[in-house]
């Protein structure tokens, strides 16, 4: 599948499957679909506290990388799960221009490091945070009551629905600790209704820029 580096409409640049019509990040705006989804209505209502996450779709590092940079911020204790079945190249990888449009030069090396580090195995970004990158298929994860807050940040049902089934929803209502939060760019009722079907508590908040509306989730 043909696969071009492009530029998103905040400047930070983003991976398109061409043949799809789809891309690793919001066109509106990769950074700031990240900072609304993941840390706004995500990781901000977890502070002052150890927070465990689970990003769905770990793809180029960005979500990672801006949560160890609000970590640094919140003074928050992280341990960070990312899992990708389809890890980008070194090359892709290059093109990511998320250190300079977040104006994060002193932290350059930790991005560096996000992708450089070996798959499976667990290691410290910074004395408060660690970071297990996974190279698994969602329909493989078997965790239990173990994750306070799951980015799911999968390409969109409109090009791969079987990402957005109740079956996977059900894998991450069981992964999620009781009071734990998943939230999604997505807003489709077919995506609503499995997660409710599965236990969760679902609410319909405002989305990034370019799209209307995003779902959080609640394992109550």
């Amino acid at each position: 599948m043909k696969r071009e580096i492009i530029q998103t409409l905040d400047g930070s640049t983003t991976i398109q499957l061409t043949d799809w019509d789809e891309c690793y990040h919001s066109k509106h705006g990769a950074i700031q679909e990240a900072q609304h989804v993941f840390i706004k209505n995500g990781l901000s209502l977890f502070k002052n506290r150890e927070v465990a996450i689970m990003e769905i779709g770990f793809g180029t590092g960005l979500n990672t990388f801006i949560t160890v940079l609000e970590s640094q911020k919140m003074e928050q204790k992280i341990d960070y799960v990312g899992v990708e079945a389809y890890p980008i190249s070194a090359e892709e990888v290059k093109h990511m221009n998320y250190v300079a449009e977040l104006g994060a030069q002193a932290e350059s090396v930790i991005f560096e490091k996000i992708h450089e580090s070996n798959w499976e195995e667990k290691i410290l970004l910074k004395e408060n945070f660690s970071l297990t990158k996974r190279k698994q298929f969602f329909e493989e994860i078997i965790d239990e009551n173990k994750f306070d807050l799951i980015y799911f940040d999968a390409f969109g049902y409109r090009v791969q629905p079987e990402l957005w089934s109740t079956e996977i929803f059900r894998k991450m209502y069981q992964a999620l600790k009781p009071k734990g939060v998943l939230v999604t760019y997505a807003a489709r009722g077919v995506v609503k209704r499995s997660m409710i079907e599965v236990g969760f508590t679902v609410e319909k908040l405002a989305g990034p820029p370019g799209k209307r509306e995003m779902f959080r989730a609640s394992k109550l």
